[in-house]
């Protein structure tokens, strides 16, 4: 992974004493509210319901043990004991008292981590695929370009001020497991017909209360134009991104209005000015010298041979289950992919405690490298796991809650912290995730269902990504009273879409029937248990499922229809 050098470390101290200082003069009055917001801010410190909360950077999803050691530390010491892990491969601490932060972030500086642009109107983490160097359907690693465009949008001057939140995504696979098609900007790195190493620009995506799916802008663009490309792209949204109205200002409102044929006119203009300057230029040098802090581990050459793995899924059914759902095949033969589930019964989805941190560090250091991965999913990913290690690996995880066997299954949802936590939600998430976890807690019952993305936001403005859930909930404010709207058919993966509203939303007590019916329908509909929840509600559509979720409006149209 990649490790700070002189200057970035430099820069990351100089910006927790710069911090420090802020945070000072407010505590003391001599910066008001008003004038403390901006500089909080773009350290990844937000005001919630109850309390301070404090947004931490995770590039492209990638922690070492030391800073899972220190995550862990955060927690116990200045927190409640606990983390939670977002959609943006970020962590995040709900209780941490305002004058301590600048410890916090002092802390994090010590293992190379920080709280910058995690918040904020700029370029926010860089995100990339959990699986980035270990998938088999990998095109290159992505993680060395995700690097440098973080080194590059870090600081940069021309965008520390833009008109909204800006998130780049990036994706080096045929199937797509980093959401890239609902972000500000899409990285698709992919091969020309000449065999050409380049990228594929997709702009315009995200979600919030006008969800978007992004439009590709160019089809092949050279490697080393990237950053030229993105400036150029940044420069139409700076220059004529709407900052008189906080809901119009994303990149997607400002591509709607003028239309895709304009804006890749006016990107392709900018671009025309950009294009060569050697500052913006990807050279080869830097590339490889951004590679070689990914090179592959060094595995094991006869870790194929072991035959312990499969005495081990013959023997135990509990582990078969494990393995089943939570378990894939890595790119190296002999190791494999350990997904840890942050979905357990009775827990917030995403939250991992204290003491799990340390133990998990403990599983890193001694099967997987050193390395773990967050997933936008809001699960881990021990990503290097020697496949005579996997069998200890699971029964530690099932020690400590952590090995839940319903990785893509209905439980295994995403869900924002909702009005437990934000300021801006209207209703709660944590409380609907739990009753649908209690009422679909049987394990025989989730594998018949099968794979089921349900995802869950407080508010409109979707950080639970509920837009692109094959099921999506979406918390709504009633006359006081916390209610649900529904969609059906949304995804954020190749297959990309927006999911379609139900009808009237539901009230508290009524949602997870309403998710009840839902499944029971698919099963009805479904030609066969190979053909998913998305597949049959394409082919079915959304009448079925309308009919028994508003039975009297059916009985009412039959009515008349008679």
């Amino acid at each position: 992974m990649y490790r700070y050098d002189e200057y970035d470390q430099r820069l990351v101290d100089e910006r927790v004493a710069q911090f420090r200082d802020q945070t000072q003069r407010h505590l003391a009055g001599k910066l008001t509210a008003d004038e403390f917001r901006p500089l909080r801010l773009r350290n990844g410190l937000y005001i919630q319901r109850f309390a301070p909360m404090l947004r931490i950077s995770i590039p492209y999803g990638l922690l070492s043990t030391r800073q899972v050691c220190k995550l862990a530390h955060i927690a116990r010491t200045y927190d409640k004991g606990y983390g939670h892990f977002t959609t943006r491969q970020n962590i995040q601490f709900n209780w941490p008292a305002l004058e301590r932060v600048p410890d916090i972030l002092a802390e994090l500086a010590s293992v190379q981590m920080h709280a910058i642009q995690t918040s904020g109107n700029c370029i926010r983490n860089i995100t990339a695929d959990h699986l980035a160097g270990v998938a088999r359907d990998e095109l290159v690693d992505p993680r060395p370009y995700c690097e440098l465009t973080r080194q590059w949008a870090t600081f940069h001057p021309e965008f520390s001020w833009l008109p909204r939140k800006f998130k780049i995504a990036f994706s080096a696979t045929a199937n797509d497991r980093a959401a890239t098609m609902i972000h500000d900007i899409g990285v698709y790195i992919v091969r020309n017909a000449q065999g050409e190493l380049g990228y594929s620009i997709h702009v315009g995506g995200g979600l919030g209360r006008t969800p978007i799916l992004a439009y590709q802008i160019r089809e092949f663009l050279p490697e080393a134009d990237l950053f030229s490309y993105l400036e150029a792209v940044l420069r139409v949204y700076n220059r004529l991104g709407r900052r008189d109205n906080i809901h119009k200002a994303r990149i997607k409102i400002l591509v709607k209005d003028v239309g895709q044929v304009k804006f890749t006119e006016l990107v392709e203009a900018e671009w025309a000015q950009l294009r060569g300057d050697p500052r913006l230029t990807l050279r080869r040098e830097d590339l490889e010298r951004m590679k070689a802090h990914f090179t592959p581990h060094a595995y094991d050459a006869g870790a194929a041979r072991d035959t312990s793995f499969a005495k081990a899924l013959a023997g135990d059914s509990a582990f078969a289950a494990f393995v089943k759902r939570n378990v894939k095949d890595h790119r190296v033969p002999g190791h494999k992919i350990v997904w840890v589930s942050l979905k357990a019964p009775g827990v917030a989805p995403g939250d991992c405690t204290a003491g799990q941190m340390d133990a998990l560090a403990e599983l890193m250091e001694r099967h997987s490298f050193g390395e773990i991965r967050v997933a936008h999913d809001q699960n881990l990913v021990l990503a290097d796991v020697p496949q005579k290690d996997v069998y200890a690996v699971w029964q530690r995880l099932r020690e400590l809650g952590l090995a839940t066997p319903n990785i893509g299954l209905l439980t295994d949802l995403i869900c924002c912290p909702g009005l437990d936590f934000c300021s801006l939600a209207n209703a709660g998430s944590i409380g609907v995730a739990q009753d649908i976890m209690d009422r679909f807690g049987d394990l025989d019952y989730l594998y018949d269902v099968g794979d089921i993305k349900i995802k869950m936001s407080g508010c409109m403005n979707g950080c639970g990504h509920h837009s692109v859930g094959h099921i999506g909930i979406l918390g709504v404010d009633k006359h006081g009273e916390e209610w649900y709207q529904v969609t059906l058919g949304g995804s954020s993966e190749e297959d990309a879409s927006l999911g379609d509203r139900t009808g009237p939303s539901f009230d508290r007590e009524r949602i997870v029937d309403a998710v009840d019916t839902i499944i029971k329908v698919y099963l009805e509909q479904r030609a066969g248990v190979d053909e998913t929840f998305l597949q049959t509600y394409r082919r079915v559509g959304m009448k079925p499922f309308k009919e028994r979720l508003y039975p009297e409006k059916t009985a009412q149209r039959e009515a008349v229809e008679a």
